[in-house]
């Protein structure tokens, strides 16, 4: 199976969740974060820099439950800018 490349969008979709992900870790120990929720430290780390944008569902919802951080947010920051600014007009 082929993987196609990522867009623009999802690239940036990445990361957003990056960046949330690393702000909700704040001051804890992303080694000690990466072992709580079941996954290495470089996968935390490529996860927070952007460099893996689409991570597994999986890896979101154990990083969502270590962090006590809601999936509904991780969620939001996920979503290209223009379905965000779409909800924020309604």
């Amino acid at each position: 199976m082929v993987r196609l490349p990522l867009t623009p969008a999802q690239v940036e979709a990445g990361r957003r969740l990056g960046s949330t992900l690393r702000a909700a870790r704040a001051g804890r120990d992303l080694t000690e974060v990466a072992v709580a929720a079941g996954i290495s430290p470089e996968t935390l780390r490529k996860i927070e820099s952007g460099r893996m944008p689409t991570p597994a569902f999986g890896t979101v919802v154990a990083l969502s439950r270590t962090l006590g951080l809601p999936l509904e947010e991780l969620a939001e920051a996920w979503q290209p800018a223009t379905a965000q600014a779409h909800r924020s007009a309604s």
